[in-house]
């Protein structure tokens, strides 16, 4: 019920503006990376890139999360070392620094602790820290980037800082929407317009909103009908919060996934289920807003969705 109270809440307080002004509208334009310790945003960005991280030496943070498909993968279910499949889809490290909590179901607090699940997790890369430590220890430029970076050289501490400060710079401003935000009028055409209009008429913006447009609340899948109902194995994974906390509430409750650059990042949802940007929309305002959507409404909402396609290191996300 207090889920079902926050979303309804939401909706009514950002419903009530349609201006064009950024600071009077539920979404908020994505700001410029800050670039003030390029040599330890480097080092993160080597090691973002660094299969030695895995316990075989063949995965590495990008081959889940490629910069160059959207922060994805664009598989259902990503592939782990030695082959093996996770439980589930794999969400764009894109704007991840603008997230509540990491993971669908927010088990990790931040980015730091998000860089511990996928290096010490057998099915993804299989590894732990003292053998990812000795391995970069092999490595004289290693030795050397740390050593400049940090006062106690190569430790898993540092490893993750290194890659969480190339994380934190990995937003993707200047979409065509926040261009529109920020008073450009022609950014957008009417009809991806409307499509922002009926997004906030419809009600998803009271999951969907701030910066990242989601990425800063919980929300149970099928509030107004059973989505989980229709599936015909539920796994593990599908249990979304419930897992962490053991409350029967959680139950099917996930982190309300980003949607920017959403053009970019299919298949959608926890399963990987839903493998366009019409079937996603649908399927949401029918769970999760118990209304039937016109398939002109939907596909005028798929429009609003592709402008928040944004820039990364200056130039379109593709």
């Amino acid at each position: 019920m207090p889920i079902i109270i926050t979303a309804i809440f939401l909706f009514l307080f950002y419903s009530q503006s349609y201006a064009t002004n950024s600071l009077n509208e539920p979404i908020q334009p994505i700001p410029e990376p800050k670039t003030n310790n390029t040599k330890l945003i480097k080092l993160g960005n080597r090691l973002f890139h660094e299969p030695r991280l895995s316990g075989n030496n063949t995965i590495s943070c990008a081959s889940c999360h490629s910069l160059s498909s959207g922060g994805v993968d664009n598989q259902a279910f990503s592939t782990g070392i030695n082959g093996q499949k996770g439980p589930i889809n794999s969400p764009t490290v894109f704007n991840s620094s603008l997230n509540i909590k990491q993971f669908w179901d927010g088990r990790a607090l931040n980015l730091a602790e998000q860089a511990d699940g996928p290096v010490n997790n057998k099915k993804e890369m299989g590894s732990n820290w003292p053998q990812v430590i000795k391995k970069l220890k092999q490595d004289p430029s290693y030795l050397s980037d740390f050593n400049t970076s940090f006062t106690d050289g190569i430790t898993a501490h540092n490893i993750k800082a290194a890659i969480v400060a190339f994380e934190n710079n990995l937003l993707t401003p200047n979409s065509r929407f926040d261009q529109y935000l920020t008073g450009n009028n022609n950014a957008i055409t009417k009809e991806e317009l409307q499509g922002y209009i009926l997004f906030k008429e419809y009600g998803c913006i009271s999951c969907h909103q701030g910066r990242a447009v989601g990425g800063n609340m919980f929300q149970k899948l099928g509030i107004m009908q059973d989505y989980f109902s229709e599936k015909e194995t539920i796994h593990q994974a599908d249990l979304g919060r419930f897992n962490i906390t053991g409350q029967q509430a959680d139950r099917f409750v996930f982190k309300v996934p980003s949607l920017r650059n959403i053009e970019l990042t299919a298949p959608y949802l926890d399963d990987g289920s839903k493998e366009t940007l019409n079937d996603v929309v649908e399927t949401m305002i029918i769970y999760q807003l118990g209304i039937s959507p016109l398939e002109k409404d939907t596909q005028l909402i798929v429009k609003f969705l592709k402008t928040l396609t944004g820039e990364y290191q200056g130039k379109p996300l593709k």
